[in-house]
């Protein structure tokens, strides 16, 4: 049932990537979390490629993954506050995608929600709202909470 839906909130986050020269660093650099964000933090891929981000900007359509330049200024600031050697002109955009969330711009922060049949009624179905990466990360306690809840519906 609609009712049952969590109102959609979109967060897009922007990444930089450090551009001539190798990282600085040899895995993840997490700031201190900030509203809706982990923060713009460092990640090094196989390749030992190093890119920023994400940052948080709320947006109202979810296919907004093009990537504004112009956002550069902001990841300087931020980067430099872990790391001040990062030298002007290296950041170049790399790329953007949206998240969804259960909370929006302005509200505290509020985690996934998983909806099972006990919640909205509907035998069979487990919705799981607003997941990102630590959900992900964390792919096969939810799969045990959804087989849970199912449970619970055919112990009725």
């Amino acid at each position: 049932p609609r009712s049952h839906v969590p109102a959609a909130h979109f967060a897009k986050g922007t990444y930089f990537a450090l551009s001539g020269r190798p990282s600085p660093f040899r895995g993840l650099v997490y700031p201190l979390p900030q509203q809706a964000g982990l923060g713009v933090h460092a990640t090094v891929d196989l390749a030992g490629r190093c890119r920023f981000g994400p940052d948080v900007e709320w947006t109202s359509n979810a296919e907004d993954v093009q990537v504004d330049p112009t956002r550069a200024a902001a990841f300087y600031a931020e980067v430099r506050k872990y790391w001040p050697d990062l030298p002007d002109g290296g950041l170049v955009p790399d790329y953007a995608g949206v998240r969804p969330k259960v909370s929006g711009r302005g509200e505290p922060s509020a985690d996934f929600v998983l909806s099972g049949p006990s919640e909205h009624g509907v035998a069979g179905l487990v919705h799981l709202f607003g997941i990102e990466s630590p959900g992900l990360t964390a792919s096969l306690a939810l799969a045990r909470l959804c087989v849970e809840s199912l449970d619970r519906e055919s112990v009725r």
